[in-house]
Formats: C-alpha cells, structure tokens, sequence
C-alpha cells in the first residue's frame, strides 16, 4: 500500500491458514515412488515420432533425442497429456473426435524482482481486474513465490505474448501443422465472435517495458525499474471447439477428448491446477474406462482414494465436515469451520 493514494479502496482477505504448493517436488515424489514398481517405465528426452492403432491398442514410435534411437511402446491405452504438444498427437491417431478440435497459443511474461527490500516484504497474492475483453488467465496480480532453496521473488503480471510455437521449445511450424479444413473455419469463426479478445491479445504483444511497468505501478507505485526483469514464462494452447450453431468456441479450460472405443484420451487447454487436477482425471477414468468403473471393486477403490467420491457435498454437510476434518488432518492446518 506504501504510495496508494490514503482514499483509494480496497479489498483484502487474510488467513493463516494458506498453503503454498510446489508441484515440482509433488511430481518428483510421485514418480519416485512409481519408478519402484516392476511395471512402470519412465523414457525423458524422448520425442513421439509415429502412433498407429494396432489389433490390440496403440503402437508408439518414440526417437530418443541423446542416444539419437529409435523405439517403440504398445499399450492398450493411450493417453496423452503433452500441454501444448496434446493436440499434433490427438491429430496424429487418426480418430474422428480430433477432427473437432484446434488450439490458438498464446504465451505469457512476467516482471519478476528478486530484489530482497521488495521480495522480503511483499508475502501475499495481490489481485486487480481483467481488462474488458481479456481472458480470465489475463487478472493481473502481484505474486510472492518462494523458489527451491528457499529463494523470494515477486512476480506480476501476466501479460500476453504471440508465438506460433505450441511449445516454449517447439517450432513456429507448431500452428500452421495443426489446421485443417475441418477445423480452420471454426477457428475463423472464433476470431470474429472474440474481436475483444482478439484486439487485447494484440495490444499486448506491443507493449514496451515503459508500458508494463506503468501497470505494475498500479499495484506498487514505488516500483523502480532497475528492480524489476522481464521473464518469459511457457505457452498455452487455447481449446477450440467445431460447434454446429457457432461455428466454433473458444474453451478457456481443460477438455479431455476421448475416442469412442475408450481406448486412447488426451487432455487439451489449460494446465490443470490444484483445484481441478483430480476432477479432471476422475473423468478421464469415467470416459476411458467407463465399464470397469461401474464394478463394486473400481467403485470401492475410487472411495477409498477420494471419500466423497458421488457425493455433491453442498447436499452432504456431514461429509464435507469429515471432509474437511481430515484435510486439515492431513495437511496440518488449522481451518476455521466450512461455510454450507
């Protein structure tokens, strides 16, 4: 607040109850534990090159990129969930359900200082407004985050970048590979129905430093300039959906696609974040594996993964308190009682 205006209002909420979650090291604990079990493999450094249906399920042809090795996996499911590589291998399986879909990526910057007298006191998520237009993923924030080692930094921002590149590394051949003539006309159609959007996304991209350190002096009026860099941060590939009164939608969220059979599913849009994670993944399973999670014993295990599993606990508040008992359990925290 040092240099707001003493009459400017605001909102604020405080818990001390907040948790911060680096999913590096959840990932890294989770493929440890996999990588002891006999039937688990893990390739890095690994591109897909070629995935064919066989009289089983899939054949995916993969070309090590340090042994410069060529090698294969069948598999009778096949999932892919590659962030912005998701949508070239949907495509590349060949099913019909790919036909309906393209993807618009758009990148993201941030300006981050590392600086300690700004850092070290700056220990919240301070959050602003969307521009008129602007995407949800676009709310400006300031954005205290503690690296690995313990390291404080503040980020703020997003603001947009335009790459045809799917992928941070990828090639700017990634867009131009992935239309069609099934899925270029809805892609048209999205661009008009989404001008604001679209002017948005454009006015971004040609903003200089100057401008985007004018916004952040919105959130800190006291930034200087020589605390604060411009980091590029990954790519997303925003969802597009053939839809037959529009023409096509944009989806700003996540869109499991899955073909008939079950056999092979892929995640496409945004990343998924804690909050969605295991939803996301629970619908794959009821998509993918439809008959064996309709069985006593998949039912049983999904329970005792996920308690309230079938449950809307809005209607269940005994269960949402046993819910939250154990959460806060689990996690040791000390949360104040749900609101129903």
């Amino acid at each position: 607040m040092e240099g707001q205006p003493a009459d400017k209002p605001f909102a604020a909420t405080w818990s001390a109850a907040g948790t911060d979650v680096n999913f590096g090291e959840i990932t890294r604990q989770y493929i440890g534990y996999l990588a002891d079990l006999p039937q688990f493999t893990l390739r890095t450094g690994c591109e897909v090159r070629h995935i064919s249906r066989t009289s089983e399920g899939w054949k995916v042809t993969c070309h090590d990129m340090h042994g410069n090795t060529t090698h294969t996996v069948e598999a009778r499911f096949l999932f892919i969930g590659a962030g912005g590589g998701s949508l070239p291998l949907l495509q590349a399986t060949g099913i019909p359900e790919a036909d309906d879909y393209a993807g618009f990526p758009v990148g993201g910057s941030f300006l981050v200082s590392e600086e300690p007298q700004v850092a070290g006191r700056h220990l919240a998520k301070v959050y602003g407004k969307a521009d008129v237009g602007a995407p949800p993923m676009s709310v400006p924030h300031l954005d205290a985050r503690v690296l690995d080692g313990g390291k404080h930094v503040v980020l703020f921002g997003p603001f947009a970048t335009f790459s045809t590149k799917f992928l941070k590394q990828g090639s700017f051949f990634d867009l131009p590979a992935t239309v069609t003539s099934k899925n270029l006309w809805p892609m048209l159609k999205v661009g008009m129905h989404n001008f604001d959007l679209v002017t948005y996304l454009a006015g971004q991209v040609v903003l200089s430093q100057k401008d985007k350190m004018k916004q952040l002096r919105t959130f800190y009026p006291n930034a200087r300039d020589e605390d604060w860099k411009l980091v590029q941060a990954g790519q997303r590939v925003q969802v597009i959906k053939r839809d037959a009164d529009n023409g096509g939608v944009l989806k700003l969220g996540t869109e499991i696609v899955s073909s008939a059979d079950g056999s092979v599913a892929a995640l496409l849009g945004a990343s998924p974040g804690a909050s969605t994670a295991a939803p996301i993944m629970l619908e794959l399973l009821a998509k993918a594996f439809k008959d064996k999670v309709a069985t006593p014993e998949w039912q049983a295990t999904l329970r005792q993964i996920v308690p309230s599993y079938g449950l809307k606990l809005n209607d269940h508040p005994e269960e949402l308190q046993r819910e939250w008992d154990r959460t806060a359990k689990v996690l040791e925290l000390a949360l104040p009682p749900p609101q129903v």
